[in-house]
Protein backbone atom coordinates (compact mmCIF):
# COMPACT_ATOMS: atom_id res chain seq x y z
CA UNK A 1 0.00 0.00 0.00
CA UNK A 2 1.25 3.45 -1.07
CA UNK A 3 1.68 5.84 1.90
CA UNK A 4 0.95 9.17 1.94
CA UNK A 5 3.78 11.12 2.82
CA UNK A 6 4.21 12.74 6.13
CA UNK A 7 4.36 16.12 7.22
CA UNK A 8 7.58 18.02 8.20
CA UNK A 9 6.75 17.79 12.45
CA UNK A 10 7.55 21.79 12.01
CA UNK A 11 4.64 22.43 9.41
CA UNK A 12 2.46 20.57 11.82
CA UNK A 13 3.24 22.25 15.03
CA UNK A 14 2.71 25.67 12.67
CA UNK A 15 -0.96 24.19 11.94
CA UNK A 16 -1.71 23.38 15.56
CA UNK A 17 -0.70 26.82 16.44
CA UNK A 18 -2.68 28.55 13.45
CA UNK A 19 -5.97 26.46 14.27
CA UNK A 20 -5.32 27.78 18.61
CA UNK A 21 -5.02 31.43 17.31
CA UNK A 22 -7.72 31.28 14.85
CA UNK A 23 -10.27 29.87 16.96
CA UNK A 24 -9.29 32.58 19.66
CA UNK A 25 -9.46 35.36 16.53
CA UNK A 26 -12.70 34.44 16.15
CA UNK A 27 -14.28 34.24 19.17
CA UNK A 28 -13.24 37.53 19.43
CA UNK A 29 -14.65 38.75 16.22
CA UNK A 30 -18.19 37.30 17.17
CA UNK A 31 -18.48 39.24 20.60
CA UNK A 32 -18.56 42.97 22.13
CA UNK A 33 -16.54 43.62 25.50
CA UNK A 34 -19.99 45.03 25.93
CA UNK A 35 -21.63 42.34 26.79
CA UNK A 36 -21.30 39.12 28.86
CA UNK A 37 -21.43 35.74 28.34
CA UNK A 38 -24.87 33.90 30.57
CA UNK A 39 -24.94 29.75 31.36
CA UNK A 40 -28.63 28.69 30.45
CA UNK A 41 -29.88 25.33 30.77
CA UNK A 42 -31.85 23.72 28.31
CA UNK A 43 -33.78 20.40 28.43
CA UNK A 44 -31.18 19.15 31.33
CA UNK A 45 -28.24 20.28 29.28
CA UNK A 46 -26.05 23.55 29.98
CA UNK A 47 -25.36 26.06 27.34
CA UNK A 48 -23.25 29.58 27.16
CA UNK A 49 -24.98 32.39 25.79
CA UNK A 50 -24.11 36.45 25.08
CA UNK A 51 -26.33 39.22 26.10
CA UNK A 52 -26.09 42.75 24.85
CA UNK A 53 -27.88 45.15 26.16
CA UNK A 54 -30.22 46.44 23.03
CA UNK A 55 -29.76 49.84 21.57
CA UNK A 56 -32.87 51.38 23.63
CA UNK A 57 -31.55 50.05 26.94
CA UNK A 58 -34.69 48.46 27.26
CA UNK A 59 -33.25 44.33 27.78
CA UNK A 60 -30.64 42.42 26.18
CA UNK A 61 -30.44 40.70 22.89
CA UNK A 62 -29.35 36.90 23.60
CA UNK A 63 -27.09 34.55 21.31
CA UNK A 64 -25.87 31.38 21.58
CA UNK A 65 -22.37 30.33 22.05
CA UNK A 66 -22.45 26.63 22.49
CA UNK A 67 -22.02 23.92 24.55
CA UNK A 68 -20.70 24.48 27.92
CA UNK A 69 -19.14 21.22 28.34
CA UNK A 70 -16.86 22.21 25.20
CA UNK A 71 -13.79 22.70 27.11
CA UNK A 72 -12.82 25.00 24.19
CA UNK A 73 -15.73 26.86 24.31
CA UNK A 74 -15.75 27.25 28.04
CA UNK A 75 -11.76 28.06 28.09
CA UNK A 76 -12.30 30.88 25.65
CA UNK A 77 -15.48 32.67 27.83
CA UNK A 78 -13.30 32.59 30.46
CA UNK A 79 -10.67 33.82 29.19
CA UNK A 80 -12.42 36.53 26.87
CA UNK A 81 -10.72 39.23 28.12
CA UNK A 82 -7.38 38.42 28.26
CA UNK A 83 -7.58 37.04 23.92
CA UNK A 84 -5.49 39.05 21.32
CA UNK A 85 -5.67 39.07 17.73
CA UNK A 86 -3.26 38.71 15.18
CA UNK A 87 -4.03 38.79 12.01
CA UNK A 88 -0.98 39.99 10.26
CA UNK A 89 0.65 36.85 12.15
CA UNK A 90 -2.07 34.49 10.74
CA UNK A 91 -1.53 35.03 7.48
CA UNK A 92 2.02 34.18 7.52
CA UNK A 93 1.39 30.99 9.05
CA UNK A 94 -1.16 30.17 6.36
CA UNK A 95 1.14 31.32 3.71
CA UNK A 96 3.82 29.48 5.42
CA UNK A 97 1.51 25.99 5.46
CA UNK A 98 0.63 27.07 1.37
CA UNK A 99 3.59 28.01 0.28
CA UNK A 100 6.22 26.32 2.06
CA UNK A 101 4.78 22.39 3.14
CA UNK A 102 2.11 22.39 -0.23
CA UNK A 103 -0.90 22.10 1.95
CA UNK A 104 -4.00 22.84 -0.16
CA UNK A 105 -5.32 26.26 -0.13
CA UNK A 106 -9.14 26.40 -1.58
CA UNK A 107 -10.01 28.86 -4.54
CA UNK A 108 -10.60 32.22 -3.52
CA UNK A 109 -14.58 32.34 -3.98
CA UNK A 110 -14.53 28.91 -1.93
CA UNK A 111 -12.27 30.57 0.76
CA UNK A 112 -14.15 33.41 0.74
CA UNK A 113 -17.53 31.92 0.94
CA UNK A 114 -16.62 29.71 3.67
CA UNK A 115 -15.18 33.02 5.09
CA UNK A 116 -17.99 34.86 5.35
CA UNK A 117 -20.53 32.12 6.38
CA UNK A 118 -18.24 31.49 9.25
CA UNK A 119 -18.63 35.55 10.16
CA UNK A 120 -21.75 35.12 10.16
CA UNK A 121 -22.02 32.63 12.78
CA UNK A 122 -22.56 29.17 10.77
CA UNK A 123 -20.19 27.44 12.56
CA UNK A 124 -20.59 28.89 16.12
CA UNK A 125 -24.64 27.91 15.14
CA UNK A 126 -23.10 24.60 15.19
CA UNK A 127 -23.21 24.40 11.19
CA UNK A 128 -20.24 21.65 9.77
CA UNK A 129 -18.54 22.11 6.29
CA UNK A 130 -18.57 18.43 4.62
CA UNK A 131 -17.82 17.74 0.72
CA UNK A 132 -14.95 18.26 -1.03
CA UNK A 133 -13.92 21.92 0.55
CA UNK A 134 -13.77 19.35 3.88
CA UNK A 135 -11.40 16.87 2.42
CA UNK A 136 -9.20 19.56 1.76
CA UNK A 137 -8.67 20.21 5.50
CA UNK A 138 -7.64 17.19 6.47
CA UNK A 139 -3.87 16.63 5.03
CA UNK A 140 -3.00 19.30 7.62
CA UNK A 141 -5.35 17.59 10.44
CA UNK A 142 -3.56 14.04 9.84
CA UNK A 143 -0.53 15.72 8.99
CA UNK A 144 0.25 13.76 5.74
CA UNK A 145 -0.38 15.25 2.15
CA UNK A 146 -3.71 13.23 0.16
CA UNK A 147 -4.48 13.32 -3.05
CA UNK A 148 -4.33 16.21 -4.68
CA UNK A 149 -6.82 15.09 -7.66
CA UNK A 150 -9.75 14.33 -5.27
CA UNK A 151 -9.42 18.43 -4.06
CA UNK A 152 -11.15 19.75 -7.80
CA UNK A 153 -14.78 21.20 -6.76
CA UNK A 154 -17.05 24.15 -8.06
CA UNK A 155 -19.41 23.79 -4.86
CA UNK A 156 -19.39 24.27 -1.23
CA UNK A 157 -21.77 21.84 0.98
CA UNK A 158 -22.72 22.66 4.45
CA UNK A 159 -24.83 20.59 7.00
CA UNK A 160 -26.44 21.06 10.04
CA UNK A 161 -29.24 18.92 12.03
CA UNK A 162 -32.38 20.02 11.73
CA UNK A 163 -32.74 19.25 15.97
CA UNK A 164 -30.67 21.61 16.60
CA UNK A 165 -31.54 24.41 13.89
CA UNK A 166 -34.95 24.25 15.96
CA UNK A 167 -33.31 24.55 19.25
CA UNK A 168 -30.57 27.10 19.22
CA UNK A 169 -33.04 29.69 19.38
CA UNK A 170 -30.39 31.94 17.37
CA UNK A 171 -29.86 32.29 13.77
CA UNK A 172 -27.99 33.48 11.16
CA UNK A 173 -28.67 36.65 9.04
CA UNK A 174 -29.98 36.38 5.30
CA UNK A 175 -28.39 33.74 3.62
CA UNK A 176 -28.61 35.86 0.41
CA UNK A 177 -27.16 38.45 1.78
CA UNK A 178 -24.05 36.75 2.98
CA UNK A 179 -23.51 35.23 -0.20
CA UNK A 180 -23.67 38.29 -2.02
CA UNK A 181 -20.91 39.74 -0.21
CA UNK A 182 -18.84 37.68 -1.73
CA UNK A 183 -20.66 37.81 -4.92
CA UNK A 184 -23.49 39.93 -5.70
CA UNK A 185 -24.15 37.69 -8.61
CA UNK A 186 -25.79 35.09 -6.03
CA UNK A 187 -28.99 33.72 -6.55
CA UNK A 188 -31.77 31.17 -5.40
CA UNK A 189 -32.30 27.90 -6.93
CA UNK A 190 -35.87 27.57 -6.36
CA UNK A 191 -36.70 23.32 -4.77
CA UNK A 192 -38.57 21.77 -7.28
CA UNK A 193 -40.56 20.05 -4.66
CA UNK A 194 -41.26 23.28 -2.35
CA UNK A 195 -40.85 26.10 -4.92
CA UNK A 196 -40.81 29.07 -1.92
CA UNK A 197 -37.76 28.00 -0.83
CA UNK A 198 -34.29 26.89 -1.54
CA UNK A 199 -31.53 24.50 -0.82
CA UNK A 200 -29.03 26.13 -2.96
CA UNK A 201 -27.51 29.11 -4.30
CA UNK A 202 -25.70 29.76 -7.59
CA UNK A 203 -23.32 32.31 -8.94
CA UNK A 204 -23.24 33.84 -12.11
CA UNK A 205 -19.82 31.73 -12.94
CA UNK A 206 -21.72 28.65 -11.37
CA UNK A 207 -20.17 28.18 -8.14
CA UNK A 208 -22.78 26.46 -6.26
CA UNK A 209 -23.92 26.43 -2.25
CA UNK A 210 -25.65 23.92 -0.96
CA UNK A 211 -27.05 23.33 2.60
CA UNK A 212 -27.73 19.45 3.47
CA UNK A 213 -29.53 18.07 6.85
CA UNK A 214 -29.51 14.34 7.67
CA UNK A 215 -33.22 12.82 6.37
CA UNK A 216 -34.28 10.56 9.40
CA UNK A 217 -37.71 10.40 8.93
CA UNK A 218 -39.48 8.07 6.26
CA UNK A 219 -38.92 7.63 2.38
CA UNK A 220 -41.95 10.20 2.01
CA UNK A 221 -39.21 13.20 3.21
CA UNK A 222 -36.82 11.98 0.49
CA UNK A 223 -35.82 15.04 -1.20
CA UNK A 224 -38.34 16.89 -0.05
CA UNK A 225 -36.52 20.51 1.80
CA UNK A 226 -36.37 20.79 5.40
CA UNK A 227 -37.13 24.72 6.61
CA UNK A 228 -34.41 25.67 9.11
CA UNK A 229 -34.74 28.16 11.81
CA UNK A 230 -31.00 29.04 12.19
CA UNK A 231 -30.08 29.31 8.71
CA UNK A 232 -31.23 32.35 7.78
CA UNK A 233 -34.25 31.84 5.48
CA UNK A 234 -32.20 28.78 3.81
CA UNK A 235 -33.78 25.17 3.55
CA UNK A 236 -32.25 22.13 3.87
CA UNK A 237 -31.82 19.20 1.78
CA UNK A 238 -32.30 15.67 3.41
CA UNK A 239 -30.04 12.91 2.84
CA UNK A 240 -29.36 9.46 4.34
CA UNK A 241 -26.42 8.67 6.60
CA UNK A 242 -25.85 12.53 6.99
CA UNK A 243 -26.04 11.94 10.60
CA UNK A 244 -23.40 9.77 11.35
CA UNK A 245 -21.20 11.94 9.41
CA UNK A 246 -21.75 15.16 11.17
CA UNK A 247 -21.84 13.87 14.38
CA UNK A 248 -19.02 15.52 17.13
CA UNK A 249 -17.01 17.19 13.82
CA UNK A 250 -13.53 18.45 15.11
CA UNK A 251 -11.97 22.01 14.75
CA UNK A 252 -9.57 22.49 11.93
CA UNK A 253 -8.57 25.40 9.78
CA UNK A 254 -9.40 26.01 6.01
CA UNK A 255 -6.11 27.93 4.77
CA UNK A 256 -7.69 31.13 2.98
CA UNK A 257 -7.31 34.55 4.23
CA UNK A 258 -5.76 34.88 7.97
CA UNK A 259 -7.24 30.96 8.09
CA UNK A 260 -10.21 30.46 8.80
CA UNK A 261 -11.95 28.01 11.50
CA UNK A 262 -14.59 25.57 11.04
CA UNK A 263 -15.83 22.11 11.93
CA UNK A 264 -15.78 19.10 9.80
CA UNK A 265 -16.12 15.68 10.44
CA UNK A 266 -13.72 13.44 12.12
CA UNK A 267 -11.26 11.99 8.81
CA UNK A 268 -12.22 8.62 9.64
CA UNK A 269 -16.10 9.10 9.57
CA UNK A 270 -15.71 10.76 6.32
CA UNK A 271 -13.64 8.14 4.44
CA UNK A 272 -16.11 5.91 5.84
CA UNK A 273 -19.12 7.65 4.24
CA UNK A 274 -18.14 8.19 1.16
CA UNK A 275 -17.88 4.58 0.54
CA UNK A 276 -21.66 4.68 1.34
CA UNK A 277 -22.34 7.77 -0.82
CA UNK A 278 -20.26 6.10 -3.67
CA UNK A 279 -21.96 3.01 -3.84
CA UNK A 280 -25.53 4.96 -3.90
CA UNK A 281 -25.13 7.38 -6.54
CA UNK A 282 -27.34 6.84 -9.66
CA UNK A 283 -26.06 5.82 -12.76
CA UNK A 284 -25.24 8.30 -14.91
CA UNK A 285 -22.27 10.15 -16.26
CA UNK A 286 -21.99 12.75 -14.02
CA UNK A 287 -23.01 10.64 -10.85
CA UNK A 288 -20.32 7.86 -12.08
CA UNK A 289 -17.07 10.60 -11.45
CA UNK A 290 -18.27 11.53 -8.26
CA UNK A 291 -18.99 7.98 -6.98
CA UNK A 292 -15.06 7.57 -8.47
CA UNK A 293 -14.41 10.95 -6.63
CA UNK A 294 -15.71 9.72 -3.44
CA UNK A 295 -13.79 6.14 -3.41
CA UNK A 296 -10.49 8.29 -4.00
CA UNK A 297 -11.01 10.45 -1.31
CA UNK A 298 -11.64 7.49 1.12
CA UNK A 299 -8.81 5.37 0.08
CA UNK A 300 -6.55 8.54 0.32
CA UNK A 301 -7.90 9.21 3.65
CA UNK A 302 -7.49 5.74 4.88
CA UNK A 303 -4.03 5.54 3.57
CA UNK A 304 -3.07 8.72 5.50
CA UNK A 305 -4.69 7.07 8.58
CA UNK A 306 -2.76 3.26 8.37
CA UNK A 307 0.05 5.03 8.20
CA UNK A 308 -0.68 7.12 11.42
CA UNK A 309 -1.15 3.88 13.02
CA UNK A 310 -4.82 5.52 13.72
CA UNK A 311 -6.25 1.71 13.36
CA UNK A 312 -8.81 2.10 16.58
CA UNK A 313 -10.03 5.54 14.84
CA UNK A 314 -10.71 3.69 11.77
CA UNK A 315 -12.17 0.64 13.46
CA UNK A 316 -14.41 2.45 15.40
CA UNK A 317 -15.77 4.34 12.63
CA UNK A 318 -16.71 1.37 10.38
CA UNK A 319 -18.14 -0.61 13.74
CA UNK A 320 -20.31 2.21 14.12
CA UNK A 321 -21.56 2.23 10.31
CA UNK A 322 -21.63 -1.59 10.40
CA UNK A 323 -24.07 -1.80 13.19
CA UNK A 324 -26.68 0.74 11.70
CA UNK A 325 -28.01 -2.90 9.30
CA UNK A 326 -27.82 -4.23 6.15
CA UNK A 327 -28.29 -0.94 4.07
CA UNK A 328 -25.46 0.55 5.47
CA UNK A 329 -23.12 -3.18 5.04
CA UNK A 330 -24.40 -3.20 1.55
CA UNK A 331 -22.86 -0.25 0.47
CA UNK A 332 -19.67 -0.77 2.27
CA UNK A 333 -18.65 -3.88 0.43
CA UNK A 334 -19.64 -2.88 -2.90
CA UNK A 335 -17.40 0.35 -2.79
CA UNK A 336 -14.33 -1.41 -1.18
CA UNK A 337 -15.17 -4.72 -4.06
CA UNK A 338 -14.17 -1.68 -6.38
CA UNK A 339 -10.93 -1.41 -4.97
CA UNK A 340 -7.87 -3.04 -6.84
CA UNK A 341 -6.99 -6.50 -4.34
CA UNK A 342 -3.92 -5.34 -2.63
CA UNK A 343 -5.55 -2.08 -1.21
CA UNK A 344 -8.62 -4.83 -0.44
CA UNK A 345 -6.82 -6.79 0.96
CA UNK A 346 -4.77 -4.40 3.00
CA UNK A 347 -7.73 -2.12 4.28
CA UNK A 348 -9.64 -5.21 5.68
CA UNK A 349 -6.34 -6.49 7.60
CA UNK A 350 -5.85 -2.90 8.92
CA UNK A 351 -9.78 -2.94 9.96
CA UNK A 352 -9.52 -5.92 11.97
CA UNK A 353 -6.22 -4.54 13.72
CA UNK A 354 -8.20 -1.56 14.90
CA UNK A 355 -11.32 -4.08 15.96
CA UNK A 356 -9.61 -6.11 17.79
CA UNK A 357 -7.80 -3.50 19.73
CA UNK A 358 -11.12 -2.15 20.35
CA UNK A 359 -11.72 -5.32 21.93
CA UNK A 360 -14.37 -6.76 19.52
CA UNK A 361 -13.71 -9.99 17.11
CA UNK A 362 -13.36 -8.43 13.46
CA UNK A 363 -15.02 -12.34 12.72
CA UNK A 364 -18.29 -10.38 13.98
CA UNK A 365 -18.03 -7.70 11.12
CA UNK A 366 -17.36 -10.07 8.01
CA UNK A 367 -13.69 -8.48 7.64
CA UNK A 368 -12.05 -11.78 6.85
CA UNK A 369 -14.44 -12.42 3.81
CA UNK A 370 -14.51 -11.16 0.59
CA UNK A 371 -17.03 -8.08 -0.23
CA UNK A 372 -19.98 -9.35 -1.62
CA UNK A 373 -19.90 -9.91 -5.73
CA UNK A 374 -21.12 -6.59 -8.10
Amino acid sequence: MALAQRLDITYQTLYSELVQRSLDESFIAEFSPNGRFVPVEVKNKKYWYFDMPKPDGMGQNRRYVGPIADPEITKRVEAFKDLKADLRGRRRLVSTLAREAYLPRPPLITGQVVEELAKAGFFRLRGVLVGTVAYQCYSAVLGRRLNAVAMQTGDADFAQSHEISVAIGDSLPPILEVLRRVDPTFREIPSQMDGPVSTQFVSRDNFKVEFLTPNLGSDDQEGKPVRMPALGGAAAFPLRFLDYLIYQPIRAVLLHGAGVPVLIPPPEKYAVHKLIVGSRRKEDRDATAKAAKDRLQARSIFEAMIANRQHADLASAFMEAWDRGDHWIDAIRKSIATYDDDFQNSLRSELAKGVSELGSDPADYDLNRKPIEQ
